[in-house]
């Protein structure tokens, strides 16, 4: 007896079928892109959400935040140095080149990083990852797509600190000017503000710096992304935020910002 085997097209029920079950099979092919959709839209929305609630706590109550404090510290600061710049102009000028320093490091490492990612990327663009470590589209345009990210990322944070050097570089020079005794007020709020200019570059190359570790856990999937977007943003929040303790002990800098800072607007406008 003869076996007669069907070289018949199969119908296209079954071509239905057939996909749907490799729908199924691979959820991150549902979105027409590859990369998962609004998947991936709910995992950037974390750092964005947090990131935004500190810019209007900062602007609106500055001194329950890090960031906020730190900037009438640092007035202060300018203030008492720019008293005597004789006796205090080497402090100043060390103090300040000592961030000076910490910004050219940092600068430096990450537009290495930046290049090293770069070569990598050209050398490997036509691969793809079969690795079982990573979890959703392991094509090679995602692939070079996630190392574009956190070679972006490191290019916004040189950027950052090259703006953090340079605006330090001014303050060094502004905090020996010999000014009289009617303008040092007005002199120590301008230089007072260069200071913290270069101190917000520092901070936002900084959190790029962050962030790339999150892009770099994208590698290996959303989930990693995820946990690693929920930690930080764990961490930073405590890092961002002052307690009643620190806001205590800075209050007699505090009230006396705010009294300079009225003298000093009332100086420039008359």
């Amino acid at each position: 007896m003869q076996l007669y085997h069907s070289t018949a097209d199969p119908s296209p029920s079954a071509v239905k079928t057939s996909a749907r079950e490799d729908l199924a099979l691979d959820p991150c092919s549902r979105s027409p892109s590859g990369f998962g959709g609004d998947q991936r839209k709910d995992r950037s929305v974390l750092p964005a959400a947090f990131h935004t609630w500190l810019f209007f706590t900062v602007e609106n109550d500055p001194d329950r935040t890090v960031i906020g404090l730190n900037k009438k510290v640092r007035q202060h600061w300018v203030d008492t140095m720019m008293k005597d710049p004789v006796k205090n102009g080497v402090l100043a000028v060390q103090t300040v080149r000592n961030n000076i320093m910490a910004s050219t490091f940092l600068a430096t490492t990450a537009i290495t990083l930046a290049s090293v990612i770069s070569v990598f990327v050209s050398a490997t663009t036509s691969s793809s990852s079969d690795s079982a470590l990573v979890y959703g589209n392991t094509s090679g345009v995602a692939h070079s797509v996630k190392f574009f990210a956190i070679s972006l990322c490191f290019l916004f944070a040189f950027l950052c600190h090259v703006q953090s050097i340079r605006h330090y570089a001014h303050v060094s020079f502004l905090l020996t000017h010999a000014a009289t005794a009617d303008e040092v007020d007005v002199e120590s709020v301008y230089v007072g503000w260069s200071l913290n200019r270069g101190s917000l570059f520092w901070s936002l190359g900084l959190r790029a710096f962050y962030v790339s570790f999150t892009l770099f856990l994208w590698i290996f999937g959303p989930i990693p992304m995820l946990a690693s977007s929920v930690v930080i943003c764990a961490i930073l929040f405590f890092l961002d935020f002052t307690s009643a303790f620190t806001r205590k002990y800075h209050q007699p800098v505090i009230v006396k910002h705010e009294i300079l800072s009225q003298s000093a607007s009332h100086r420039v406008d008359v």
